[in-house]
């Protein structure tokens, strides 16, 4: 299998500099404040509306907005000052505050409640009283437990990144110096950023310009206006359908269990111009591939739940139920083996020159004899980080899961498997992946390892699967201590960056819900896209919590889970991986037609292929080889466009609500 020419595009090599250099300052604390307070919820609210999630563009509007302020002001900017600054936005975009909303809705949610679910929530995740939560505010003493124990995990996740991530750095950047080809990548654009600083070259602040007019001009008509008129009208006015259009009903005679939806989303055409060609192409092949298969599924009773008049968000629950959550785990256990393949190869490969250039052997010494000047600390400061926060997580699981969810149904959760969990599991995956991104830029995830492990436990309740339950993967820690250091930053600016994040997270995370959850029920018309798919989510979720339910009546888990369609799953993935593997075909082609097999909504898919299309065939030609960075600052912008009309779309929304609330 060949690896195609968009893969060896983000290939690039750095060296590590010779000085390292403090990226934290009064200018990054505020843009990082702006982030927090501004771009975050606006990204949340884009999620209830629209589904659209801002991520890196609001990391990217935050970062050229710094480097232009700092022309105007003839500074010339650092590439610490750019990371610490992309560092601290990311952590405040990650906990944005949807995650309240998710708790809230979750334990009031239809499908959860028809699973028997809802009475094994424990009070520690959410309370499930409907007189407090009718009164839709977080800021009750029924939500102390949950908000407590939030803080403690999220101060725990921040100071983690210190642990295990930072000796697993040490020793695969350090002592076994392994290349880690995707780390230059993200470096290699803060780096530009930086050196654009102080040039009058501003071809990136054009083509972010011409982007983020078309995400205002666009979220304008597709959020805004929908928004401000549902606030002050009795009915929104929506020029666009949110969030899809459904065609289920005029086609199921054709297509039979087929779910039908389109979706008019511009963003969905602007992700298929950033993303891999082969891989929307594989996608659209795998979608196109469900879609005709699904009326053959139902005709011999593998799709036995649906029937005639169902809409498409119905038909794909019923489909999930009947055929595709067993399916789906075969595809899932088929991506991994592909994936562990085809590093196994890399890895080879990879040794083989290493060993043909006569590599001297490891100096274990660098373990404990750092780089001057890069502000490290010692080794065993973040073993001890690592063993502190582990028990610490260990202990409150088995606390929180036997003793603080009320009486048991069964047999306890095994202390023995949390410290498994913690102790081994974490530091063998952990060390495998980083090693897999130090050699061949990909992270290994095997699948399906927390869920069988519940299951196998013998523990009968639900408690187990809303603990913070010590199962991580730090290779992405790894991956970032890596960028910092090929930027020339300092370890110490990011001690400095999580004292400012840490409050900011919290803070911005329970103002910006409560103020959500304050203006309408969420989920609501008011809405529309987690008014559409979080009851899916939920009922996805649930057939995976019933699993551990006490009693041996049937449950949702026992009837879905069908070894006979999980070896389907996993043989159909297989021989279409050895199928393209044979005809040397692109190795996105492979993962994105896996993807398409596994009953994804396709609404997206037209969109994203028009996109996709767009630039590869249009643009590449108009802009030939700049093309790849045009369409990254141009996405960026898009969606800074849309954040920044959403955000201003939300203000209004806020007025008009406090204003109907507090009468003059």
């Amino acid at each position: 299998m060949r690896e195609d020419t968009e893969y060896k595009e983000f290939r690039d090599l750095m060296k590590r500099p010779e000085k390292f250099e403090d990226g934290f300052n009064k200018g990054t604390v505020l843009m990082g404040l702006f982030v927090g307070l501004v771009m975050a919820p606006a990204s949340v609210y884009m999620n209830l509306v629209a589904g659209l999630h801002m991520g890196a563009a609001a990391q990217w509007v935050t970062v050229l907005l710094y480097v232009e302020i700092s022309r105007r002001a003839f500074k010339r900017l650092s590439r610490p000052e750019i990371f610490v600054l992309f560092y601290m936005c990311g952590a405040a975009i990650a906990a944005g505050g949807q995650d309240w909303l998710w708790r809230q809705f979750l334990v009031q949610s239809e499908e959860m409640r028809k699973m028997g679910l809802i009475e094994y929530i424990p009070a520690w995740f959410a309370p499930t009283d409907p007189a407090i939560l009718a009164k839709r505010s977080f800021l009750m003493w029924e939500w102390l437990w949950p908000i407590g124990i939030t803080c403690l995990m999220m101060l725990l996740q921040r100071i983690d990144h210190f642990g295990l991530g930072y000796v697993l750095f040490r020793l695969t950047a350090d002592v076994e110096e392994l290349p880690f080809p995707m780390a230059p990548v993200g470096a290699a654009g803060m780096t530009a950023l930086a050196d654009a600083s102080a040039d009058r070259e501003t071809w990136r602040y054009r083509v972010f310009a011409m982007g983020a007019i078309l995400g205002i001009f666009f979220g304008a008509i597709y959020i805004a206006l929908p928004s401000i008129t549902g606030s002050l009208l009795a009915e929104p006015i929506r020029p666009i359908p949110l969030p899809f259009v459904d065609l289920t009903s005029y086609t199921e005679k054709v297509l039979p269990a087929s779910p039908i939806m389109f979706s008019f989303d511009l963003g969905y055409v602007i992700f298929g111009m950033v993303m891999p060609f082969w891989a929307i192409i594989g996608s659209l092949f795998g979608v196109l591939f469900t879609m005709f298969f699904n009326p053959v599924l139902q005709y011999t009773g593998y799709l036995g739940g649906w029937e005639p008049g169902l809409n498409a968000m119905d038909t794909v629950r019923s489909n999930v139920f009947d055929f595709y959550f067993s399916f789906n785990l075969g595809l899932l256990f088929a991506v991994a083996a592909i994936g562990i393949l085809h590093m196994y190869k890399t890895f080879k490969k990879k040794k083989k020159e290493a060993d043909e250039l006569g590599k001297a052997g490891i100096d274990w010494n660098k373990l404990f004899r750092a780089p001057e000047g890069r502000g490290d600390f010692s080794i065993w400061i973040g073993v001890g980080i690592y063993v502190f926060s582990t028990l610490t997580y260990v202990l409150a699981t088995y606390f929180l899961v036997n003793y603080g969810s009320g009486p048991l149904a069964g047999n306890m959760f095994p202390f023995w498997l949390l410290f498994v969990y913690g102790f081994v599991w974490t530091p063998f995956i952990s060390y495998i992946s980083a090693r897999m991104e130090g050699l061949v830029g990909q992270q290994m995830q095997i699948p399906f390892v927390r869920e069988s492990t519940f299951i196998l436990s013998g523990y009968k309740g639900a408690a187990v699967w809303f603990a913070p339950i010590p199962l991580h993967n730090y290779s992405y820690q790894v991956l970032q201590f890596r960028q910092m250091e090929l930027t020339g930053t300092k370890f110490t600016s990011l001690i400095k960056a999580e004292i400012i994040t840490y409050p900011l997270m919290i803070i911005g995370t329970m103002i910006f819900a409560q103020f959500i959850w304050s203006i309408g029920p969420v989920p609501s018309e008011m809405f529309p896209y987690a008014n559409e798919f979080w009851e899916l989510q939920a009922y996805q979720q649930g057939l995976v919590y019933t699993a551990t339910l006490p009693g041996e009546v049937l449950n949702p888990f026992r009837e879905s889970f069908r070894p006979d369609l999980i070896f389907g799953g996993l043989g159909i993935a297989l021989g279409l991986y050895g199928i393209l593997a044979y005809f040397n075909l692109p190795v996105f082609l492979v993962y994105g037609m896996i993807r398409g097999l596994d009953q994804s909504l396709p609404h997206t898919i037209i969109p994203t292929i028009i996109g996709a299309i767009i630039g590869r065939y249009f643009c590449r030609k108009w802009f030939g080889d700049k093309w790849p960075q045009y369409r990254v600052v141009f996405a960026a912008g898009f969606g800074a466009g849309m954040g920044l009309i959403t955000m201003f779309a939300l203000g209004i929304v806020f007025m008009s609500k406090s204003a109907n609330l507090f009468p003059i």
